[in-house]
């Protein structure tokens, strides 16, 4: 039998422990970030959502991101939702958020224009994050629910395009409540 070199047998043995590290590490990513897509569908109901007293009423298109830090579904819809701050912001569309309460984090660059918000009032009874709301001219509640459908969010699977589209061109719209299946975390604590 042949007998392996010390430098062989060195080699040979850090190979296997970079192997070995690399590994461990992509358990340790996938075990923290990856996630079965859940498809059960969440039932998104905007009906109580009232924008706070120094937004409410009259004036321009108003976009809620509501949105949790510790929810990994928000990589999905940040690149989005920059897009949508750099081509409707300039149309007057205003764009705010609000960070679930109780938890800490803060948004990525690229999103300074969210002005955050304190509350929302009846955000408490919200299914899962993240979402949208979208107020018309008129302070009206038109949209509420997901950014899209599906594992992945962009504007070609978007809802929300077609909607500030037609609230700035002065068409009405009414979809404060949907169903969707996607990747979405929890709001509220399960009671």
């Amino acid at each position: 039998m042949r007998a392996f070199k010390p430098k062989t047998l060195i080699t040979s043995l850090a190979l296997l422990a970079c192997v070995g590290a690399i590994l461990l590490a992509l358990r340790w990513y996938e075990s923290r970030y990856v996630r079965p897509f859940n498809t059960q569908a969440t039932v998104f109901s905007g009906e109580q959502l009232r924008l706070p007293a120094e937004l409410a009423g009259p004036g321009p298109i108003r976009l809620v991101h509501f949105w949790d830090p510790a929810c990994p579904c928000n990589a999905g819809n940040q690149q989005h939702l920059a897009e949508l701050i750099q081509r409707f912001a300039p149309q007057g569309v205003t764009f705010h958020a609000l960070q679930k309460p109780g938890s800490k984090g803060q948004l990525p660059p690229g999103l300074e224009a969210l002005q955050p918000l304190a509350e929302v009032p009846g955000a408490e009874q919200l299914p899962a994050v993240p979402a949208v709301g979208i107020w018309d001219r008129e302070g009206r509640l038109a949209y509420f629910g997901p950014y899209s459908e599906g594992a992945v969010c962009n504007s070609a699977n978007s809802f929300i395009e077609p909607i500030l589209e037609a609230l700035i061109d002065n068409r009405p719209v009414s979809a404060s409540s949907t169903l969707a299946a996607g990747c979405f975390c929890a709001w509220r604590e399960p009671s």
